[in-house]
Order: structure tokens, then sequence, then C-alpha cells
């Protein structure tokens, strides 16, 4: 596969702050069309919020926590974005800066190679002059 995301040193507080602009994308995508999908809506943003609320004591720090806890908080937040990609997918809302924002996660999980295919489904443009070549 050619490597269409960057590598990344894992970087914990930061997927902190990526998980907040899924969310963000999330509001954005839903008020562009605030009657698409309302009984999705509503878990998905919920999805989004479950996942910035268990990064939220990342959010703020300098490192990462100590490798074992940084193993299961990757494990969690890459399950938990999982989730919200397969809603985005169901609901069929996914757009190019949503998408980006998923593979951004997913590489400061150190998960770039799936985040490279796991955005696609969350709407990233494969020819976007942001997506790494």
């Amino acid at each position: 596969m050619d490597e269409f995301f960057y590598r990344v040193p894992l970087n914990i507080p930061h997927a902190a702050t990526i998980a907040r602009r899924i969310g963000y994308h999330l509001e954005r995508v839903f008020s562009v069309h605030p009657e698409t999908h309302a009984g999705g809506r509503v878990e998905l943003l919920l999805l989004a919020q479950e996942l910035e609320d268990y990064l939220e004591p990342y959010h703020m720090e300098e490192d990462n926590p100590l490798p074992d806890e940084a193993q299961q908080v990757v494990e969690e937040s890459a399950k938990r974005a999982r989730a919200i990609v397969d809603r985005i997918e169901a609901l069929k809302i996914g757009d190019d800066r949503l998408g980006q924002a998923v593979r951004n996660f997913f590489e400061c999980l150190e998960l770039g190679e799936e985040g490279a295919r796991i955005s696609l489904r969350a709407g990233e443009n494969p020819d976007s002059a942001l997506r790494p070549a």
C-alpha cells in the first residue's frame, strides 16, 4: 500500500485534541443538514463525546502516559474511533475534513496505515491536496 499517512510518534495529548476536532466536524456536518438522520445523529454525537471524555485526562499533558497505560489508551481510543467511523459510513455523512481528522487521529496513535484506509470511509477525498502522497 502506498503510504497516504504521516508516520508520527505516539502523541496521546494531540490525539485528544483531534478527538475534539472530530466532534466539531460532526456538529458542522449535521448543522448543514439538520434534518438528515435525526436518530443516528444523537447516537453518533454521543460516541464522539465519549471519545472526547475518555481522552480528556490526557489533553493538557505534555507527555504520553507510561507505556502500559499508553497501550491501553491507544487500543481503547482506536476501538471508539472505529465505532464512530462505522456510524459515519452507515449514515453516509462523511466529508473530506472529517475524514482528514480521522486519519490524523489514527496517525497520533501510531496507527497511520489504518487511518489512511478508515479515513476514506469517513469521507476523506483520496485526491485531497492535504492527503499525504
